[in-house]
């Protein structure tokens, strides 16, 4: 239910807008749709403050451990170690998700005013990295025939961003998380890996993989700013119907935004 609302709450937002931006060239009346935009505040934030956030001690109980999604030297965005739910939404299995990036020793997510956009083979060292099994598992779920788009992590680009979010929430999860895996870890666990290259996939449906193992590499497809990973447990191998499974890497933990850890030895 959560999902549902807030799915309409993306196309109502972009409805107000379209009208506001007719009636502000004609010179109409704006107050007709303020309940509408009233409506969607309601279905975008209102799902967020439903959903009580579970105890610590639940968190620890319900915790799954898994080896790290990568190899190398990475820095963690965007975590639960700092906030739940982490992306600010429970929706799609997020609750506990985390973005991580290659680490070039500064911090992620900077924000810039030129050029506008890079490809995302120009620069972004986690583009095309290999993205490993955390546990024995089978793959249960391949998506990865949606483009990598230029980026979007320039000060002029966040109004793009924003507004790309709300077109894309429009076309549910698969354009949200672009191309994917997921793997099924086993007692009702599921690990989504997000935003992949296009064309990367290593694995197929029903394939049995091994823990390291390499699955597929780092791109920038789907709702994504710039290359890089964003990895999630879930309880349900459908996004739209997951809830999310708090993790820990062994070795690792769970890196807070900022923090540097090294990934899965693969030597």
């Amino acid at each position: 239910m959560r999902g549902i609302l807030t799915n309409l709450g993306g196309p109502l937002l972009v409805v107000y807008f379209a009208y506001a931006a007719v009636a502000i060239a004609f010179d109409l009346p704006l107050e007709p749709l303020l309940p509408l935009l009233l409506l969607a505040g309601v279905f975008l934030v209102g799902p967020r403050l439903w959903t009580r956030k579970p105890s610590e001690q639940a968190v620890r109980d319900a915790t799954v451990e898994v080896a790290p999604p990568v190899t190398g030297e990475w820095v963690g965005l965007n975590s639960p170690a700092d906030r739940v739910p982490s992306h600010g939404t429970h929706q799609y299995g997020q609750t506990y998700a985390i973005d991580v990036y290659v680490d070039e020793g500064r911090p992620p997510g900077r924000n810039y005013w030129w050029p506008l956009s890079r490809r995302p083979d120009d620069g972004y060292p986690a583009f095309d990295q290999p993205l490993l099994a955390v546990a024995d598992a089978t793959v249960v779920r391949v998506r990865d025939g949606q483009r990598d788009h230029r980026s979007r992590d320039t000060w002029p680009a966040l109004p793009y961003m924003f507004l790309e979010g709300i077109v894309r929430s429009l076309g549910g999860a698969r354009r949200v998380i672009g191309n994917h895996v997921v793997l099924d870890l086993g007692d009702g666990v599921y690990a989504a890996y997000a935003h992949l290259r296009r064309g990367s996939a290593e694995v197929r449906e029903g394939d049995r993989v091994t823990v390291g193992e390499r699955i597929g590499r780092c791109g920038n497809s789907g709702n994504s700013s710039e290359p890089h990973l964003h990895f999630q447990l879930m309880d349900h191998p459908d996004p739209h119907r997951a809830v999310g499974v708090p993790f820990r890497w062994t070795g690792v933990g769970v890196p807070a935004a900022g923090q540097s850890f090294t990934g899965l030895d693969c030597a």
